[in-house]
């Protein structure tokens, strides 16, 4: 996968994230989306930070583009499993939103915590 989400535009220039992290903790992050991705899907190059294919983005951006890739790995997953179009659309609705608040819920937690 070349897509790195370049077509937005160069990296570096924001900070809105209010997450801050290491680029060996985004290195860490990056290499296990990419380990998800690859169960269930083509192979993502070994192109981090001193890896054989390394492409010089940050892997902050590995982070974002690979988790990209991995939902829509598990969207199309969702569309091939489901035993009717009703169902794929309440899991990649309903159920999908209900999960996505209770992890932001349980981050936001985190963070107050600390």
């Amino acid at each position: 996968m070349d897509d790195h989400g370049d077509d937005f535009g160069p990296w570096g220039w924001e900070d809105e994230n209010n997450i801050h992290r290491t680029e060996e903790e985004w290195t860490m992050i990056a290499v296990y989306v990419r380990h998800a991705a690859n169960k269930l899907g083509p192979q993502l190059p070994l192109c981090l930070p001193g890896e054989p294919q390394e492409c010089g983005r940050p892997a902050q951006q590995h982070v974002v583009a690979w988790s990209a890739h991995l939902k829509a790995l598990a969207h199309h997953l969702i569309e091939q499993s489901t035993p009717s179009e009703a169902r794929g659309a309440h899991a990649a609705g309903p159920l999908y939103q209900r999960r996505l608040a209770e992890l932001r819920a349980s981050t936001a937690l985190t963070h107050s915590a600390h």
